[in-house]
């Protein structure tokens, strides 16, 4: 049977091609079913409070970069999304006087905007390395901070971010999830081509690594609620990101959602899929279902209900 057509996109894949089942099943789930899920390779975890869930996320940054040695360097891959966590990551940095530098740990940014076939400067409002550096390394005591040449940001050279994972032991991978169900900006492709029919294959789709992507609309849309007012004609519309290579080099994907980037029903659904194996390149975060390490954090309160509540 063929696939549906995307109510959100027609010219593009989504989870609005999956099967109805699937779409049911993940609406009805409860919090006690969300952390049902839980298997083998995949956990689910909840947090009652925002500052636990927060420094939990930031703990998990120092756990990581601890493990770094000059001779056995370690680095983390991070996202500009959730952002709160790394206010705390300065701060616990400099209160255990952690010494980065002589530690040689490394970080990564997960992504940027690319604007007329490159990546944003720093000086650009929606810069992910200016908020990187602006809400945690800036905030680092120098003695502390990462050596300048172990902060990798992805541009337009792929080739060059590509070759700082090599010799690197990337022991988190960080993230939140978007509305379209993406990680970094791996979101679902175009509905042309090849794919007119079906989407990749999700064994396909993970051949993938660091490259320029075309954004899925849903996804131009929620940066511009989240991060620009609502002005969708100030989003770029392209990006480079982290792809699943990079992301089956690290050894724990962590995925954290406190309810403000992705909604009721798309916690549930990737969880559903997560914990049942069902791995579809229309949801591209199901990917992670095969990748042998993964948490997904929850804040309570903000897993919601897919109930109707008229407003």
């Amino acid at each position: 049977m063929a696939r549906k057509t995307s109510i959100l996109a027609p010219d593009w894949w989504d989870f609005t091609t999956l099967d109805d089942d699937i779409l049911n099943d993940a609406a009805k789930l409860t919090a006690d079913d969300m952390r049902g899920m839980s298997r083998p390779g995949f956990k689910v975890v909840f947090y009652d409070t925002l500052e636990d869930f927060y420094l939990a996320e930031a703990l998990e940054y120092i756990s990581a970069w601890r493990q770094s040695t000059p001779d056995s360097p370690v680095g983390v891959c991070g996202p500009i999304g959730p952002t709160e966590q790394l206010p705390l990551v300065a701060r616990l940095i400099n209160e255990l006087e952690i010494n980065l530098s002589s530690l040689d740990a490394h970080f990564w940014g997960m992504d940027e905007w690319i604007l007329n076939g490159r990546a944003v400067p720093p000086d650009h409002p929606l810069s992910f390395v200016k908020a990187d550096r602006e809400l945690c390394f800036d905030l680092i005591k120098p003695e502390l901070r990462l050596r300048e040449e172990n902060m990798h940001f992805p541009t337009e050279k792929v080739e060059d971010f590509k070759a700082t994972w090599k010799g690197v032991r990337c022991a988190l991978m960080q993230g939140g999830q978007g509305d379209i169900k993406h990680w970094a900006f791996n979101d679902p492709v175009r509905r042309e081509g090849k794919y007119k029919d079906e989407p990749p294959s999700p064994a396909e789709y993970r051949q993938l690594a660091t490259r320029q992507v075309e954004l899925h609309p849903v996804t131009v849309m929620q940066n511009a609620r989240t991060s620009g007012g609502g002005v969708v004609t100030g989003v770029p519309t392209e990006a480079v990101t982290v792809g699943p290579v990079e992301t089956w080099q690290a050894e724990k994907v962590s995925i954290w959602q406190a309810g403000m980037h992705d909604n009721p029903f798309g916690m549930r659904l990737t969880t559903l899929m997560l914990g049942k194996k069902i791995a579809d390149s229309a949801v591209p975060m199901s990917l992670l279902a095969d990748h042998p390490n993964v948490q997904f954090n929850f804040y309570r309160p903000g897993i919601g209900s897919c109930s109707v509540e008229m407003h």
